[in-house]
Formats: C-alpha cells, sequence, structure tokens
C-alpha cells in the first residue's frame, strides 16, 4: 500500500484557487483543482510522485521542465516526478482540471517548492 495522507473529500483553499480529492484508491489519489483567473501555482516538483492533469474546462499555460505548453478542455499531461512544473490561468474565467498522482508518497508534504509567487516555501 502506498503512504497518503488524503482522504476523499479533504479539500483546501490556496492562494491560487482551491481543491478536493474526489477519489482514491491504493495506488493513486484524484483531485480537482480550480485555479482562479491571473493566478498560478508555485514552480515545484515531487520527489515520491507522478502527476497526470486532465484540463475540464478553460485554457491552462504549462510548464513542464524546459517545456511550455498550452492546454484545453479534454488536453492532458504527465508530469514525471523530480520535474519543474508550474500551471498557470491567464485567462479572465477559473480552469479546472483534474490531477491524478501516482507514486511512493501521495502527500501534500510532497512538494518543493522553487518560485512562488505568494512567498510560501514548502
Amino acid at each position: 500500500m502506498i503512504p497518503t495522507s488524503y482522504k476523499v473529500g479533504d479539500k483546501d483553499t490556496r492562494p491560487w484557487g482551491r481543491w478536493i480529492v474526489l477519489d482514491m484508491t491504493p495506488q493513486l489519489v484524484v483531485k480537482k483543482l480550480i485555479v482562479e483567473p491571473g493566478k498560478r501555482i508555485s514552480l515545484q516538483c515531487h520527489r515520491h510522485r507522478s502527476e497526470r492533469w486532465i484540463m475540464m474546462q478553460g485554457e491552462a499555460v504549462v510548464q513542464r521542465g524546459e517545456e511550455q505548453m498550452r492546454l484545453r478542455a479534454g488536453d492532458g499531461v504527465l508530469i514525471p516526478g523530480n520535474v519543474r512544473h508550474r500551471l498557470a490561468n491567464e485567462s479572465a474565467q477559473e480552469i479546472m482540471l483534474l490531477e491524478i498522482q501516482f507514486g511512493e508518497l501521495l502527500s501534500e508534504d510532497d512538494i518543493e517548492r522553487f518560485d512562488d509567487d505568494y512567498g510560501r516555501k514548502e
């Protein structure tokens, strides 16, 4: 069994928006993220997990390593472990995406921030 600190229904508000855990299995966690207009998550990586992002609504600008891409509803991208990444909402409307986490440790403790618009360090 993979260690996780999540439970279905867990949620949090962040400076960029909010998230809620929709589902879990012993191997993965499914979260829904809402990113507010003009906001972005920190430039970060995860040492113990990978993520697959699937856009549900809106358009996001995604940085994955040195790549930059745009995702629209229905598009998805794999974020491998140990790869710096960031998601930004440059539009005037909320964006919504599914984040599917899988790996050795599924926890908010597995976030290493490199740049953050809101002054957060971990």
